[in-house]
């Protein structure tokens, strides 16, 4: 509906839409020479400063208009001849709105068929935080917050480039959350950015609280069985991904960034990979995949081994294994499943409980329910052990998400393990493996640079489970658009 010139109709169309929003305020006003000119404002109470403050974009604005004859207050308003930077005219109701609804005050005068946005403080925001699961030794410890436009802003002070560009939409039917797509210009390949903004248009939703929500909204059918964003909630890890070619999509009210295409790859990578030495870091990353394999597959192998294929292990091993065991009236594989279980309960009443309880609960929990379960005969101390260490292993995981995969995984391998002993492990690993190979993200091969490197002439197999040195990274990865791939070059 566009707005008239006719202040009362405005008036009546705005006020039966506020009605009985108490935390939206109407101003009436008077302005101009002699107070002459009706005028109204409408703004969210806590997310607009106080009107008449000296020092407010509001209130130099309606200082200034008081002034003024009504001609005067038309022209002003048209050309903006105040100067004032975040004022914007908008020409239909759905418009102001909308702007109100984003934090802003918005101006009706009468006799002026459009409204003005006066941009303000906004909503309260926490501010810029520390990072919390993204702990690393060297790099930025700014860590992005819940409002879109700071989150902007934090990427924006590290690439101070115009051709980084900053795509909104507002996605939700009632809660029309703002969106932002990054991507840098010329470097993108830009039909990545175009299938999400196919997918953002796909769906319609009564509300998006987070960019998890988008994250399960917009993702393929095929592509539920393994992460095919990555997650991030430092800036500085947003950025290096946006200048390899990635395209970031930042959520408001969303402390967390998602990175896409995401390939297996890059979700064992973390920011300060880049800062450290290459040899340090080639060994840490060898770590991780271990670690990986340990989460996955350590109880599997341990029942297959226990149970079908002693012969396999050490003769002073097998003995302190049946030693430990006598006693124990479970099968291996149900002593397993028992204590997988509750290092589980564990970990979720710790993420569960308050501020320095749930650590308490992890450590102390962990101690208690492993000694006890011993010291009752219900499990042996190397089924502790065996947990224990898959515990760590999924813990090493960078990303939290494909740590839940290798952790639901775990389950169905030892399954396997205790039906059909070594080739049942082997057999789940193999399933696993094909189900990875047959996975996309946005049409990167998600085993990518381990399957298909050649795409890029091996220059990802640099930066992949072994890190070359930097100055030997000289090519963008596959993401990237082919011809703006070099990033790195010698000056003559």
């Amino acid at each position: 509906m566009r707005i008239s010139l006719h202040l009362s109709e405005n008036q009546n169309e705005v006020q039966k839409q506020i009605e009985n929003c108490a935390d939206i305020l109407f101003r009436p006003l008077l302005i101009g020479e002699k107070e002459k000119t009706e005028a109204f404002l409408i703004y969210i109470e806590v997310a607009v400063s106080n009107l008449m403050l000296e020092d407010s974009v509001i209130g130099k604005l309606l200082n200034r208009l008081l002034s003024m004859d009504t001609k005067e207050i038309y022209g002003t308003l048209e050309n903006n001849s105040l100067g004032i930077s975040d004022t914007k005219e908008l020409f239909t109701l759905e418009e102001a709105m909308a702007a109100m609804f984003a934090g802003n005050a918005v101006l009706f005068v009468d006799g002026y068929d459009r409204a003005i946005k006066i941009g303000s403080k906004g909503y309260p925001g926490s501010g810029v935080q520390k990072t919390d699961s993204e702990k690393g030794l060297r790099g930025s410890k700014e860590a992005f917050s819940e409002s879109v436009k700071m989150n902007t802003a934090l990427i924006r002070k590290r690439i101070r480039n115009a051709k980084m560009k900053a795509e909104e939409k507002q996605v939700g039917r009632y809660s029309a959350t703002t969106t932002a797509l990054l991507y840098l210009d010329g470097v993108v390949y830009l039909p990545i950015c175009e299938e999400m903004r196919k997918r953002l248009n796909a769906f319609e939703v009564d509300g998006i609280e987070d960019g998890g929500m988008i994250e399960y909204l917009t993702r393929k059918k095929k592509e539920g069985r393994f992460p095919v964003y990555q997650t991030t909630e430092r800036p500085d890890r947003a950025a290096q991904a946006i200048l390899e070619g990635r395209v970031v999509l930042l959520t408001d009210n969303s402390p967390e960034a998602l990175i896409f295409p995401a390939t297996l790859n890059s979700l064992f990578q973390t920011a300060d990979d880049y800062y450290r030495n290459e040899r340090i870091v080639t060994f840490l990353r060898l770590i991780r995949y271990v670690a990986a394999f340990l989460a996955l597959a350590l109880p599997g192998l341990y029942v297959a081994a226990a149970t079908f294929h002693p012969q396999l292990l050490p003769g002073n091993l097998i003995r302190s294994m049946a030693e430990a065991r006598s006693g124990v009236p479970f099968p291996t594989a149900a002593e397993v499943l028992l204590m997988e279980l509750s290092f589980e309960l564990l970990r979720e009443a710790g993420l569960r409980m308050p501020g320095p309880a749930g650590n308490t609960i992890g450590i102390v929990g962990g101690l208690i329910v492993g000694q006890a379960a011993v010291s009752a005969n219900l499990v042996s101390p190397i089924t502790v052990t065996v947990a224990a260490l898959t515990a760590l292993g999924s813990f090493s995981i960078p990303n939290e998400e494909l740590s839940e995969v290798f952790r639901l995984w775990k389950y169905g391998i030892l399954l396997l393990g205790s039906c059909f002993g070594i080739l049942g492990v082997m057999l789940g690993c193999f399933l696993l493996l094909m189900l990875m190979a047959e996975q996309e993200s946005y049409g990167i091969p998600w085993l990518y640079p381990y399957v298909g490197g050649n795409l890029n002439e091996r220059a990802d197999e640099k930066d992949s489970m072994f890190l070359a040195a930097a100055r030997k990274r000289k090519r963008r990865p596959i993401f990237a658009k082919w011809g703006n791939r070099i990033r790195f070059r010698r000056k003559s």
